[in-house]
């Protein structure tokens, strides 16, 4: 008896590109086993067989597009093939796996755009699990967030008790071999870093159970932007991965913001803005020349920092799509006026779509501010690889002690959120004190 396996519930996904397919006609192969390998915008995801058999004929190809319910294959379920599938000692099919996958990467041009997915415990189970019947589960969004392996490697880490999430694969796209695994049970495998710097987080942090909350009410699914879809999966893995604390400070920027609206007054009849923003960049760029480590990036072997002698500032820009962080490279060799006509030229830009790719790239520090909606302070995300960003919100009067009385002054909230292992509560303190005291004087930035 011939069966069709098709492409099972893989959430909300639809037209995902196969960029590989991992039987061939005649294979016998059992239930679970993989079939293909899609990539989504985040990362990849095997999918696995729903029947067990001998495969008659494949329907699909690498570089073709696939959805729920499309045809993979055809499988010879009743015979010889079908028996042989389920009586093939795992031993057997564990050693044969890695022969192919050493082909596939013989004949990969390189990586691609989307990196290995973050790391799950070696002993947890694909999401898809088989349903009554012998159907396949749902492939949901969890499926790309497991570690790059097939369930055979999977099944031999576990037999040598060896955690997938710190082996390095060597296959493509990062894929884990076998012989990754019995590198790293010689101890000869490089451990993920230390700071979870490739990106392996949430290993062993149960999944947020699904809910139909059409029992409820009237719902409606509404499509995530673009932008959002490939944040997301990165924020993710900054939060996961990094020990955040958030440092609040205030910054009285009485005189500063005076001296800002003299020049915004002139930079208007020339045709841009001289905002806040222009400044807390270049009292930022002296400050963190001071404090270099705030600079940094922690190395992949997570015992020593990357000092980094450029000064490369990201700012969040807010666009109709969602949040973007084009970047001011070089910062800290140009003045206000340059600094605030680039901030305009790329805030354009990322709100008309026309930002470039380099223009969001090479960033060293960054800053989001909050400051033209409102709030008093907030943890922003450490930007990883950096390990540090300030977030800013909006400035208000108040009262403030001079030693005698109190008088209206205008205070601007900082909030520093900062990778603990690189930076410690002294330091970030010291950072803020230094950010604040420039602030405090428009003059003191010109020196």
């Amino acid at each position: 008896m011939t069966t069709e396996v098709k492409v099972p519930d893989i959430g909300d996904f639809t037209d995902v590109p196969v960029i590989s397919v991992l039987v061939s006609v005649g294979d016998t192969i059992a239930e679970e086993d993989p079939l293909i390998e899609l990539e989504s915008d985040k990362a990849t995801m095997e999918v696995p067989s729903s029947h067990a058999g001998t495969v008659k004929e494949i329907k699909v190809g690498e570089g073709d597009s696939v959805s729920e319910g499309t045809v993979i294959l055809i499988i010879e379920e009743d015979g010889a093939g079908a028996d042989e599938g389920k009586d093939q000692p795992k031993e057997e099919k564990v050693e044969e796996e890695p022969k192919a996958e050493k082909s596939d990467e013989a004949g990969s041009s390189g990586g691609g755009a989307s990196q290995q997915p973050a790391a799950a415990s070696g002993g947890e189970e694909r999401s898809s699990q088989p349903r009554p019947g012998g159907a396949a589960g749902a492939v949901t969004d969890q499926g790309f967030s497991k570690v790059h392996a097939s369930p055979s490697v999977r099944a031999f880490a576990r037999r040598v008790g060896i955690d997938l999430g710190t082996v390095n694969g060597s296959g493509r796209k990062g894929r884990i071999l076998r012989e990754d695994v019995e590198k790293a049970l010689k101890g000869q495998a490089a451990p993920a870093p230390a700071g979870g710097q490739a990106g392996q987080g949430g290993m062993g942090i149960p999944p947020i159970p699904p809910q139909d909350f059409s029992k409820f009410g009237e719902v409606e699914d509404v499509e995530m932007s673009r932008i959002k879809k490939i944040s997301g999966p990165a924020l993710h893995r900054s939060w996961l991965n990094i020990p955040h604390v958030t440092h609040n400070e205030e910054a009285d920027i009485t005189d500063l913001d005076k001296y800002r609206k003299e020049l915004d007054t002139q930079a208007k009849e020339e045709g841009y803005r001289v905002t806040l923003l222009s400044f807390i960049v270049k009292a930022s760029v002296a400050t963190l020349k001071k404090h270099w480590e705030v600079n940094s990036s922690i190395h992949p072997d997570g015992d020593k920092l990357i000092r980094k002698h450029y000064y490369n500032i990201g700012f969040a820009a807010d666009t109709p799509n969602g949040l973007m962080v084009p970047v001011i490279k070089n910062a800290d060799r140009k003045g206000i006026v340059e600094i605030s006509q680039e901030l305009g030229d790329l805030s354009k830009a990322a709100r008309d779509g026309k930002l470039k790719g380099d223009d969001m790239k090479g960033a060293s520090f960054t800053i989001s501010s909050l400051g033209g909606i409102g709030g008093t302070s907030f943890t922003p995300i450490v930007n990883a690889p950096e390990v540090a960003i300030l977030g800013l919100t909006r400035s208000k009067m108040a009262p403030v002690w001079d030693g005698e009385q109190f008088v209206p002054r205008n205070m601007l909230p900082m909030s520093l959120s900062y990778d603990h292992r690189a930076i410690d509560g002294a330091l970030a303190a010291r950072f803020c004190a230094h950010l604040k005291y420039l602030l405090a004087d428009p003059r003191r930035l010109m020196l």
